[in-house]
């Protein structure tokens, strides 16, 4: 399965009318934070395919909206209107979604440096975590697998991150990779201004991938 994966910046290459044919072999988007949802709606509109999204940091007009109560855990095995909100994406945010065969976690928002909104400090971080395990005990039953894909915002400590207290990754998801194993963890947040900039790097079984602008990641679909 090819993902089309973005974040932080509203890439040309992909707010463009030929993106349907550029991007035509694209499963599945995942966003991985600071985008405006109009620009998910674009590309519901223009691909015709799943949108799963977290928050970051920053365009959080609408992050009320959907932090509303949900549940912990959804399936959606196969694209649905029904199932989307007006922008056309679903957000997964501190909850796993199961979709065309694939286990996908979502863990938004930045390390805490000021008082804004969507911030956490690395105990806080934590907490998220352990509120997705009685999810991913579940899937390790049924499916033989915690989890495929992890997105979050910010990248793990260490990782693709900062010094700055802004940008600094956090350490819980290095916890997270060793120990729930994803194929995958894709972030955004650390801006790429030098195509020579590592945007991929591996943490014990994980893959950690930088979605700045826009990337394309492929994953094998297990049968579940």
């Amino acid at each position: 399965m090819k993902i089309l994966c973005v974040a932080d910046h509203v890439d040309p290459l992909v707010y463009t009318p030929t993106v349907k044919e550029r991007f035509k072999d694209v499963d599945l988007v995942l966003s991985a934070g600071d985008l405006p949802m109009e620009y998910l709606g674009f590309l519901s509109a223009t691909l015709n395919r799943p949108i799963l999204f977290v928050f970051g940091n920053h365009n959080l007009k609408t992050l009320t909206l959907f932090n509303r109560k949900m549940s912990l855990y959804s399936s959606i095995d196969q694209f649905d209107p029904e199932l989307q909100n007006t922008f056309g994406a679903t957000y997964t945010g501190w909850k796993i979604t199961r979709i065309k065969g694939l286990l996908i976690a979502g863990l938004g928002g930045s390390m805490r440096y000021n008082e804004g909104e969507n911030q956490y400090t690395d105990f806080q971080m934590y907490l998220k975590v352990l509120k997705l395990i009685p999810g991913l005990l579940w899937n390790r039953i049924r499916y033989g697998r915690y989890l495929d894909i992890l997105l979050t915002h910010a990248a793990p400590f260490g990782i693709h991150d900062q010094p700055d207290q802004c940008h600094r990754g956090f350490k819980a998801f290095l916890w997270f990779m060793r120990v729930f194993k994803p194929k995958y963890l894709i972030h955004g947040h650390i801006h790429l201004y030098d195509i020579n900039t590592q945007r991929r790097d591996r943490y014990y079984q994980t893959d950690v991938v930088n979605a700045y602008d826009h990337c394309v990641i492929e994953i094998e679909v297990k049968d579940v």
